[in-house]
């Protein structure tokens, strides 16, 4: 037997279980065993991103003593849109050279 901790949070709380799994056991079968997706109907279980020690990890990767599952929540914003839209407010602004995009000559 070892022991995982299983990880998910909110913007204002996060839920910690540490539990006990047979030696073999996969990232996803241990989200499972230890009970959080019905913690957590916001959780949807068919479309599972996971990590271990902040690596996202395939669902049916093998666990190992002391790993810390984390269950990760949809983007809210894609983050090449939102960099984008920044370099484009920056060239409005004149903080950018609308051509290059780098920073204006001051002359």
């Amino acid at each position: 037997m070892i022991h995982v901790e299983v990880v998910f949070a909110l913007p204002e709380t996060v839920t910690s279980l540490t539990i006990e799994v047979v030696k073999g056991t996969t990232v996803e079968q241990a989200v499972i065993q230890s009970g959080i997706i019905e913690k957590h109907p916001e959780i949807d279980a068919t479309a599972l991103t996971l990590g271990v020690w902040n690596r996202t990890v395939k669902p049916n990767q093998e666990l190992k003593e002391g790993d810390r599952i984390e269950i990760y929540r949809p983007l809210i914003a894609d983050p090449k849109d939102a960099r984008r839209k920044r370099a484009e407010k920056a060239k409005e602004e004149g903080r950018a050279n609308k051509v290059t995009g780098g920073r204006p000559i001051e002359r």
